[in-house]
């Protein structure tokens, strides 16, 4: 082999493994909490959305590579693993004055602000009780059932209303049915297809109250990932001003949920103050909100 020949083909070898060694170092892997368990049908549209985000930022950022947890997290410990720990590198949950000081908030909220407008999981049988209250103060006679880390937890009790909590989510299915709270708030994008899900529990959505109040759910990030965190918001506005956002949290919704929005607005409404709110939170950005009683 001559000089030229062997020097060409040692520069072809050495720009293959540049060229090698480039595109296996622009893939990100983003590791998100678990999907498991009854809450899958849920969480995959979190993570559908997550890799609409990533899908868009693609030419921008390079490729990637989404991993799901193998250790399922409670909200607070998966807060706290996001901090403390490199086992997580994105979660989605609900914001709050302290998760946005511990954590970097990608201030697009991912229900469209649906979480803020709760509807109740009742025990079969005991509507009426539900029908006669008019008033928050009626209301607070009785007793809600929420998670012992969610923010609603504390928003509920900042307006007067009762609360038992429970760490386990399933738990609270099983308590609501022995009676231990009267009610389970849920969002209205959840309602439907939980009590689908949990036929066993004798349960059914209420049919003439509803809660409002902002609760935006956010995708957050580690403190020392700003870059991962931009490019998630660079995504999703993509993804709103196209459209596929919207076509994709239309397309997860359950085909009850769809349904009752028509008649959210003939329900007797409470407004609710939320005292976690952070200032930034973009409240005035109507792009990114859906109100039902539109």
């Amino acid at each position: 082999m001559s000089n030229k020949i062997f020097i060409c083909v040692v520069t072809l070898f050495t720009l293959i493994c540049v060229s090698t060694a480039a595109v296996s170092q622009s893939v990100q892997t983003v590791r998100h909490i678990a999907l498991k368990g009854k809450d899958t049908q849920t969480g995959y549209y979190f993570y559908d959305v997550l890799e609409l985000a990533l899908a868009k930022t693609v030419k921008t950022h390079g490729q990637y590579n989404l991993q799901n947890s193998k250790v399922v997290m409670r909200q607070g410990r998966a807060i706290k693993q996001l901090v403390d720990s490199n086992l997580i590198d994105v979660i989605w949950t609900m914001t709050s004055i302290e998760r946005e000081q511990q954590l970097i908030p990608v201030r697009i909220p991912l229900l469209k602000g649906l979480l803020g407008y709760r509807v109740f999981i009742i025990c079969k049988g005991n509507q009426q009780a539900f029908s006669d209250i008019n008033s928050l103060s009626q209301l607070s006679k009785l007793t809600a059932g929420l998670g012992h880390d969610w923010p609603d937890t504390q928003i509920l009790r900042a307006n007067g209303l009762p609360v038992v909590t429970n760490s386990n989510f399933e738990g609270l299915f099983g308590m609501l049915q022995k009676g231990r709270f009267d009610y389970f708030p849920r969002g209205v994008n959840e309602a439907w297809a939980e009590v689908a899900l949990h036929k066993e529990n004798n349960v059914a959505v209420e049919q003439s109250l509803l809660l409002q109040y902002p609760a935006p759910l956010y995708f957050f990030v580690s403190p020392n990932n700003a870059k991962l965190a931009q490019r998630l918001e660079q995504g999703l506005r993509i993804a709103l001003a196209d459209g596929s956002f919207d076509r994709l949290f239309y397309q997860h919704l359950h085909p009850e949920t769809l349904i009752n929005l028509q008649s959210m607005n003939k329900r007797k409404t409470f407004t609710l103050k939320n005292p976690l709110l952070p200032q930034l939170t973009p409240l005035q950005d109507k792009a990114l909100w859906l109100t039902v009683s539109e």
